[in-house]
């Protein structure tokens, strides 16, 4: 774990991070934030950065996806002031950390970091082969070629080989190829000097050199451009990169791990990807079956997630009515482990019997009118439960008498409404959580923000 500190040493900041050096992690420090842009540039990379509430967190984040650095803030700061705690995580902060620092709260942070990208489940025997394939060749520096359907876990799986091999104590670094346009992915894979195009206002090490000593994950690489297959089988054949607007080579020393959803045998054979390059990749290849193909794994990951997000919401956690087990194993799982996720974040929010019961298990394309019934009176006992006031039955006795007599748009404006303060304004977990896209979610915002109705966090 690499845990940089943004913000004065002085006094309790300190003590933090020496807590943090004592669970093991490695910490560096940046007085500010401007500093912490300029280290991440550098290639001084960051698991998580812990940030002084004082700087401005909500700039930070916004320099962070501008420049394409995926990594959790946590704020922390004197006290427990509930208003400076919520600010922090409004403006993108996964958590809240008061000062002085308790010793095991931090442990906690750093593990849940950890935990939420390392996480394995196998008990299916089509994953354990796969985990057993994975296990004998994480100790080599074989490059491997992960596939599968989206959500299966690829990254998940990639962290685990990593954590396995003789680099865990590397870096491991990851690069959605996806996500990044064709003009700017050069630059994140090799990096660029001052200067050499438009926007390089200063010099940026790419993921490879970002990478040297540890893995590197180039996550969907069929999305890759072919003009840039060609620079990317160089730098795996010769460990030898070239920064854009550089004159000298760079030596790099990597493991390889590249995923794909896609068929890339098809993919070679219509010309969209380098036969050579395919074959440099699939020196090892792990097959992830999809969810639906390891039944034996849907109970467990699903108590998995149950419990996360029951310790995330300050919800006790509940075991599976037979029924839920029965509608979770039979369902087709399309979306994957993904969608599994989502499906449990939103039932232990809902669920209002001693078990989580059927009608909490929302599974994909059940219209929210159909449970809105539910979910609403769901929002209101996780108030209450916050709130440390009231039984879980007083609250569904008083939310069901409520709704008699309303149209089903109020009911779902509710739903929505309860869900996104829940969220504190997060309209991307808002719509996880309501099984809609951010897309109608925002048109939704808009209607009620048009209407006059306060919108938490803000009005569209």
């Amino acid at each position: 774990m690499r845990l940089m500190i943004v913000g004065s040493l002085n006094g309790q900041i300190s003590t933090a991070g020496k807590i943090a050096i004592g669970r093991g992690a490695k910490v560096t420090h940046t007085e500010d934030i401007e500093q912490a842009m300029g280290a991440l540039r550098s290639g001084k990379g960051a698991d998580l950065l812990m940030v002084d509430v004082k700087q401005d967190i909500a700039s930070l984040i916004l320099q962070l996806k501008a420049e394409r650095f995926v990594v959790p803030v946590v704020a922390c700061g004197i006290g427990t002031d509930a208003a400076t705690a919520v600010r922090a995580i409004k403006a993108g902060a996964k958590e809240y950390i008061p000062l002085p620092p308790n010793a095991e709260l931090i442990a906690a942070v750093l593990q849940a970091v950890a935990e939420e990208s390392n996480a394995m489940i196998a008990n299916d025997a089509s994953m354990k082969a796969v985990l057993q394939v994975a296990d004998r060749v994480a100790p080599s520096d074989a490059t491997i070629l992960i596939t599968g359907e989206s959500g299966t876990g690829k990254e998940v799986m990639s962290r685990y080989i990593h954590q396995k091999s003789k680099r865990a104590n590397g870096p491991f670094i990851s690069l959605n190829c996806a996500a990044i346009p064709e003009s700017l992915l050069e630059s994140e894979l090799f990096g660029h000097e001052k200067g050499a195009f438009t926007g390089a206002i200063a010099k940026r090490l790419g993921k490879f050199e970002e990478a040297n000593g540890g893995t590197l994950l180039l996550d969907e690489i069929s999305e890759m451009h072919p003009s840039l297959q060609a620079k990317l089988l160089r730098a795996i054949q010769e460990r030898v990169i070239d920064r854009v607007g550089g004159t000298q080579p760079v030596k790099v020393d990597i493991r390889l791990i590249a995923t794909s959803n896609r068929d890339m045998e098809q993919a070679v054979r219509e010309g969209k990807f380098r036969e050579d390059l395919y074959f440099r990749l699939n020196v090892v290849n792990l097959q992830l079956p999809a969810l639906r193909e390891r039944p034996a794994d849907i109970l467990p990951l699903a108590r998995l997630f149950a419990a996360k997000y029951s310790e995330h919401n300050g919800i006790a956690n509940k075991p599976f009515s037979a029924a839920a087990e029965e509608k979770l194993k039979s369902h087709h799982w399309q979306g994957n482990i993904r969608e599994l996720e989502n499906t449990l974040h939103r039932a232990i929010l809902v669920s209002q019997e001693p078990e989580i019961e059927a009608t909490a298990i929302m599974l994909s394309g059940q219209k929210a009118a159909n449970v809105a019934h539910t979910a609403v009176v769901a929002a209101k006992t996780v108030e209450k439960a916050v709130a440390g006031g009231g039984s879980h039955q007083q609250a569904a006795n008083s939310s069901q008498h409520a709704l008699v007599g309303r149209t089903v748009a109020e009911v779902e404006r509710e739903l929505i409404l309860n869900t996104l303060d829940h969220c504190l304004g997060n309209r991307t977990h808002a719509a996880n959580i309501l099984g809609i896209s951010i897309r109608t979610l925002r048109n939704k915002l808009k209607e009620y923000g048009d209407a006059g109705v306060a919108v938490p966090g803000g009005g569209g």
